[in-house]
C-alpha cells in the first residue's frame, strides 16, 4: 500500500494504476514534484496510467494539467462533485473496455463533472488535439442527485444544478500521442461493489487494455466470493 520503497518495480511496468487517497495527499504530488517528473518520464515511454476513485482527484495547480494529458481529466474540488447515487449504465460504447460487460446499476460514490481536457463535458467521444477521448460509463444524474443529498464539501453547487439533464461520464479512456493509454474511474468507494460482475469486469478490462494487451471478446472473466472480498482489508482509521 502507498508509494513503494523500491521504485525499481516501476522500471518494467507496462501500466500503473493509482487507487488511493488523492487531493493534496495524492502520492504522485509528494516530494516537491519529483514523483510527477518520474510519472512524466513513464508516459513518454508509453506507460499506461489509470486512476480510480479518490485517486482521480488532484489539486489543479499541482497536477491538473498532467492528469489531463495522462488520463484525460481529473476531479477538481468544488468544481466536480461526489454524490452517493445509483446510476444506470445502459448504453455501453463499442470499446475493448466494455467487452463482455452488460448494462448494470450500482450504488456508489460516483464522482462526476470532471475537469476534462479542453473543458469538454466528457459525455461524447472526441479528439482533443493529439489525444483521443472516449467515455465508457455514462449516465444522467437525476435532479435530486444534482441537488444533493450528499456531497462534500456540502452542496448544492449551482453550476452542477445548471447542467440538469446532461449525461455525465464516470469512466473514460484516452489514447495519448506518446502511444500510451489512460483511464479514469470514479466509482470504487464501497468495497463490496467489487462483487458485482460487470462493475469488476469493466475495471479489469480497463487494466488489461491499459497495457496494450488484447481484451478477450467476452472480457476478463473472474469470480469472487463475499469471503474473499473481506480478505486483506486495511484497518479502518478513526
Amino acid at each position: 500500500n502507498g508509494w513503494p520503497e523500491d521504485e525499481s518495480i516501476f522500471d518494467k511496468a507496462d501500466a500503473i494504476v493509482f487507487y488511493m487517497d488523492g487531493g493534496g495527499g495524492h502520492a504522485l504530488v509528494q516530494e516537491n514534484g519529483r514523483r510527477l517528473k518520474l510519472a512524466e518520464e513513464w508516459t513518454k515511454k508509453g506507460v499506461g496510467i489509470g486512476c480510480m476513485h479518490f485517486g482521480v482527484e488532484v489539486v489543479r495547480d499541482q497536477a491538473g494539467a498532467q492528469f489531463q494529458r495522462w488520463i484525460g481529466g481529473y476531479y477538481e474540488n468544488m468544481f466536480s462533485c461526489n454524490p452517493i447515487w445509483e446510476p444506470k449504465f445502459t448504453a455501453l460504447p463499442d470499446h475493448p473496455i466494455t467487452r463482455g460487460v452488460k448494462p448494470f446499476q450500482v450504488k456508489d460514490e460516483w464522482y462526476f463533472n470532471m475537469r476534462f481536457i479542453g473543458d469538454i463535458p466528457g459525455n461524447m467521444a472526441s479528439q482533443q488535439g493529439d489525444l483521443k477521448f472516449q467515455p465508457i460509463l455514462v449516465a444522467e444524474p437525476s435532479d435530486a442527485v444534482r441537488n444533493g443529498p450528499y456531497v462534500y464539501p456540502a452542496g448544492p453547487y449551482p453550476h452542477i444544478q445548471a447542467n440538469k439533464g446532461r449525461a455525465e461520464a464516470m469512466m473514460w479512456a484516452v489514447e495519448r500521442p506518446d502511444g500510451g493509454r489512460g483511464f479514469g474511474f470514479t466509482g470504487g468507494h464501497f468495497h463490496d461493489n467489487w462483487g458485482n460482475d460487470d462493475f469488476r469486469k469493466a475495471v479489469l478490462n480497463a487494466m488489461v487494455w491499459l497495457t496494450k494487451t488484447e481484451v478477450p471478446a467476452t472480457g476478463i472473466e473472474s469470480s469472487v466470493t463475499a469471503a474473499e472480498l473481506d480478505l486483506n482489508l486495511d484497518p479502518k482509521k478513526k
